[in-house]
């Protein structure tokens, strides 16, 4: 599916005329079985990440390696892996073997691959982006806990041992609770849409009367625009507040005199600076693994389409009904 304009879902076509890709030296060649849509991939079809025209849309696929190229050691024909780069949305796709990630038999293909970008960006927001500023028994706050990656991070954050509050949907509330939050914040869904409408409930009264007004030390937020505010107020002192999507809308520009009350933090992080090399690559990927195959991590694969489908899946996405 290739973008040749940038512009809404149906900017997305699927062509039938592209070669299978060659692979270089240290690539494999992946069928793909299945091929995640995220947020990232919409913002990259509008136009609003900009890439080079045309690109095949997509960055996070999985399936059978099929052929290697020279110098790779660690990753043979035969094997199930999953990976995140870019041109996913195919029937093959090259990939680095340094970041194909290993499947365990007893994962499902379409979890893995649901794993890859936003099982490690949960990951990465629970573990690391928060720069240890909160500690275990500690309140933390996650926005749109009914779908998609924060219901991976409202469990990763539980299994690390923070006390969470979750938002979602009056819609998706059962999905939610399901992820063992500690407090959960219901909106009413805005007319017409499954989105939350953020001024139907005064969220940040509730964060302050769950926490006796101190507020939390960490709030991860995918939402944006709409929950800024919300975000901010919600922080304890010394808290962070980490922004990492903009499904409602990009964050605008703020003073950092708005930081000041609290003396709190700010950071806006991506995956990629999270997942520098292969080592922390597959740290990441091999602790979510063990989480599934443990039970201790549940994963909802909410729907799939087929590829000539692709941008359906987008306005599905984008029209706020997903809840994985």
């Amino acid at each position: 599916a290739v973008v040749r304009e940038p512009g809404a879902a149906d900017a997305l076509k699927v062509e039938s005329d592209f070669p299978v890709p060659d692979i270089a030296a240290g690539q494999v060649l992946v069928k793909n079985a299945f091929a995640g849509i995220n947020f990232i991939d919409t913002y990259h079809r509008s136009g609003l990440y900009a890439r080079d025209l045309p690109f095949v849309g997509g960055q996070e696929g999985g399936g059978e390696v099929v052929a290697v190229g020279s110098d790779v050691k660690d990753v043979k024909v035969g094997d199930k892996v999953a990976y995140s780069v870019f041109g996913s949305y195919a029937e093959y796709t090259a990939v680095p073997a340094a970041k194909c990630l290993p499947v365990p038999d007893d994962v499902p293909m379409d979890v893995a691959v649901s794993c890859v970008v936003q099982g490690l960006t949960a990951h990465y927001l629970t573990s690391d982006a928060h720069a240890q500023l909160i500690q275990p028994g500690e309140w933390m706050l996650v926005h749109g806990v009914g779908g998609g990656t924060c219901q991976w991070a409202a469990q990763m954050a539980k299994i690390r041992g923070y006390k969470v509050i979750g938002t979602c949907a009056k819609g998706k509330g059962d999905i939610g609770k399901a992820t063992g939050v500690d407090e959960l914040i219901l909106y009413d869904e805005a007319p017409g849409t499954a989105y939350e409408d953020y001024e139907s409930v005064d969220g940040l009264a509730k964060v302050l009367e769950i926490t006796d007004g101190a507020g939390c030390k960490a709030v991860i937020d995918g939402i944006g625009k709409a929950t800024l505010d919300m975000s901010l107020g919600s922080l304890a002192q010394r808290g962070i507040f980490v922004s990492f999507g903009n499904a409602s809308g990009a964050v605008p520009a703020y003073p950092p005199l708005r930081h000041i009350a609290k003396s709190s933090f700010m950071c806006r992080p991506k995956l990629l600076d999270y997942t520098r090399n292969r080592e922390e690559l597959l740290y990441r990927s091999n602790e979510i693994m063990g989480w599934l195959q443990s039970g201790q991590l549940k994963v909802s694969v909410d729907t799939s389409f087929p590829l000539d489908q692709a941008a359906e899946g987008h306005k599905y996405l984008e029209s706020g009904a997903s809840t994985g």
